[in-house]
Formats: C-alpha cells, sequence, structure tokens
C-alpha cells in the first residue's frame, strides 16, 4: 500500500524525476568574479571601488549579468555542473532541485547565479523582471540603513552624528533611517532615537534593526519591551528582529503588546519558514532577504504568500548594484512599499555607488528622486553593463 506522503510526493512531483522538455534557451556557461574600478589613488572608505559579478551565457547569444558573487567551489562543484546546459527558463525547476539540496551557502550561492538568469530572460523577452513577474508598482520608497564607522555595536558614536547624518539625508529628500540597536545598554538606543527625532522633525521615519542573533547575544523579553516601550515615545516605525531569528511567539507578543511595527525575517531561507512566521503572528512586517531566501523568484513567492495574510513584505537590502534584483522584484511585490539601501558609513546611496558607473554603458544606474527609487525601463535587472569596462578592470 502506498503511504499518503509518498502519494503526495508522486502528485507534488520530485524535481529530478520530472521529464525535462528540450531547453528552449540553453545555459552554456556560468562565471563570477570581481573588478575593481579606479579610485584615483585616494580612495573613500565611504565609496564602493569593488564589486563581485556573476555571469550566465546563453546559446541565444545572451549574457546575463548580476552584482553578486559565488564561491569558486560552490560554483564548480554544484552550480555549473546543475545548469549548464539546462533551460533557462526552467527557474522553478532549478530552485526546487537546490531546495532539495541546500544549506545557507549553497542558497546563497544561488541567488546571484538566479538574479543573473533573470538579467539575461528579461534581456532575451525585452522587459524589465519586474513586468514579466507582474509590476505592481514603478518605484520604491528608500530607506537608508548605515553601520557607521568604529565599533560594530556603535557604542562608540555620539547620538549627534547619528542625527546630523539623518538631517543630511532629509534635506537630500529621503524620508527615513535605520540604525543598529546593538549597543550594550539597550535603552542607549532609545536614547540615540530621542536625540534624531528632535533633529528630523515628527515625520521622518526612524527604524531600529537588533538583527536577531548577529550581535551575540539575545535580548530577554522584559528587555525587548522596555526598549520598545521607550521607542514608542519617540515614534520609532518600527523595530526589526528584538529576538532570535527563529522565535516565532517572542515577536508576535511583543507586536500585541506594543503599538510600532515588530518586523524580521532577513534570515529566512525557504518558503515553509515564512508560511510559520505567517501562520504564528510572528511579525507585522516580513523582510525576506532576495540573496538569503533564493533568489527573486523566491521572493516573489513570498509577498504573494504574506499578501494572502494581509502582511506586507518589506525586503531586507544591501547595497550599490546588488540592489538591481532586489529593486525589480520589489517592483512585482503588491505588498511591498520600501526598498533598504544599506551603507558601510554615513553617506548617501548614490554617493556609494558612483564609482561603479565607469561599468555602465550610460554611466547610470537608477533614477533616485525624493526618498524614491525608479523602476528602470531598461530589460533585465536594468544595468546596462559595459563589456569593455568589465573586461577592463576584472580581477580573480
Amino acid at each position: 500500500m502506498v503511504s499518503r506522503r509518498a502519494a503526495l510526493s508522486a502528485l507534488l512531483g520530485a524535481p529530478w524525476a520530472m521529464p525535462a522538455p528540450a531547453p528552449r534557451v540553453k545555459i552554456t556557461n556560468v562565471e563570477s568574479f570581481t573588478v575593481r574600478v579606479p579610485d584615483g589613488g585616494k580612495p573613500d572608505p565611504l565609496r564602493a571601488y569593488r564589486y563581485a559579478v556573476t555571469r550566465v551565457h546563453t546559446d541565444a547569444g545572451v549574457t546575463g549579468t548580476s552584482f553578486i558573487g559565488i564561491a569558486p567551489d560552490l560554483l564548480n562543484g554544484w552550480v555549473k555542473p546543475t545548469l549548464v546546459g539546462d533551460d533557462l527558463f526552467a527557474m522553478d525547476r532549478h530552485m526546487r532541485r537546490l531546495q532539495m539540496n541546500s544549506g545557507e551557502s549553497r542558497t546563497q550561492g544561488w541567488s546571484g547565479v538566479e538574479h543573473a538568469m533573470w538579467d539575461a530572460i528579461g534581456r532575451i523577452s525585452g522587459r524589465p523582471v519586474a513586468e514579466l513577474l507582474g509590476k505592481a508598482r514603478d518605484r520604491l520608497r528608500i530607506y537608508r540603513t548605515t553601520v557607521f564607522p568604529g565599533k560594530q555595536d556603535q557604542s562608540d558614536v555620539p547620538y549627534e552624528r547619528q542625527a546630523e547624518f539623518a538631517v543630511r539625508l532629509k534635506n537630500n529628500g529621503y524620508t527615513a533611517i535605520k540604525i543598529r540597536a546593538w549597543r550594550p545598554r539597550p535603552m542607549d538606543d532609545v536614547d540615540a532615537v530621542g536625540v534624531i527625532r528632535a533633529a528630523v522633525g515628527p515625520s521622518f521615519k526612524i527604524m531600529l534593526d537588533r538583527t536577531a542573533v548577529r550581535p551575540g547575544w539575545v535580548w530577554d523579553y522584559p528587555t525587548a519591551l522596555q526598549v520598545a516601550r521607550g521607542l514608542e515615545k519617540h515614534n520609532a516605525y518600527w523595530l526589526e528582529e528584538p529576538f532570535d531569528g527563529m522565535d516565532l511567539q517572542g515577536p508576535a507578543r511583543l507586536a500585541a503588546e506594543v503599538d510600532i511595527l515588530i518586523t524580521g525575517g532577513e534570515l529566512g531561507r525557504t518558503l515553509f519558514e515564512f508560511a510559520a512566521f505567517l501562520h504564528n503572528k510572528t511579525y507585522d512586517v516580513v523582510q525576506p532577504d532576495t540573496r538569503i531566501c533564493g533568489g527573486i523568484w523566491a521572493a516573489k513567492k513570498i509577498s504573494t504568500l504574506a499578501a494572502s495574510f494581509g502582511i506586507p513584505c518589506i525586503q531586507h537590502g544591501t547595497g550599490a548594484f546588488s540592489l538591481a534584483g532586489y529593486i525589480q522584484a520589489g517592483c512585482s511585490m503588491t505588498n511591498c512599499e520600501w526598498q533598504e539601501m544599506i551603507g558601510a558609513g554615513p553617506n548617501l546611496p548614490t554617493e556609494e555607488w558612483e564609482p561603479g558607473l565607469v561599468l555602465l554603458k550610460d554611466r547610470k544606474a537608477w533614477r533616485v528622486e525624493n526618498g524614491y527609487v525608479y523602476l528602470p525601463d531598461k530589460p533585465g535587472l536594468g544595468l546596462d553593463v559595459d563589456e569593455a569596462a568589465l573586461k577592463e578592470f576584472r580581477r580573480a
């Protein structure tokens, strides 16, 4: 007698057992390398000069590019043997094969390749990826996450310095900032928000990122409640991942007790993990990272699932040209208003990626106006890569 589980598995279809049709467009090679653009002999530590690049070549003569790297052992040990010779467009089948054999590093490695595959698909189709996924919007509000130079917990960063940068953001049209909530005395971060709020006024958004386990220690519930209550007084917008990233109940309990949003999910790697967050009402807003969760297609699925629960899906971010796939994914989501742009220092996003513009034919990345980033009208991920520049500045 066939078990119920076996019968369901047969109906769902194991990805390695399904017959694959002849590829319409065949992947012929996958490569990953770094480029280093000129710094004028005096590199600015707040600007990006080094870029990881992953490229997917096809027999259609079209190459897709992402600015997310992949480790050589993963590239040669799994990605190339799995994908070369297969159908570029069979994204869901590729993703299911990945999920059956994935650890976190493999999932993140796949994401760089997956973004490049979408770039190739969009270029072949002549459309931005967001349009292929069901475009919902043509712009996203930016919030700038800044990790100031110095200690990772930011305990040596004066509150006034954070406030000065928030004012600079506001004066340049941006409407939100996110800072770390890592200081050893948690209420110090509440005090920092008070100083920022006094500087920027009532309407500017201030987010706090506890980042789950990454500070090296996890708040207990009374600490999280005390911090959240303090943040309420300063009209903070949200508190992100106040507990362990896989804690389903703690954030839900906190969200029920306070008025500010409790958000999280950047460490989630599968649709099933996000289904658990949503079923348990863990977060007011889920925040998949389009690199960690498996790519653009996975993030789109998570967004659709969250929308069915009436929950916003706002992607965790990245910086510089790695943002290309995130922007395309976000503009395809009905429940995504914001895009996080992360910077290692108090600079504007456009300042960070300015040196890398030499890698683009038109020397333009994204249109950024009044705190919004606009969806490019170019096909694929929207960055028009200069082949000669990639060759000139290519490193190992």
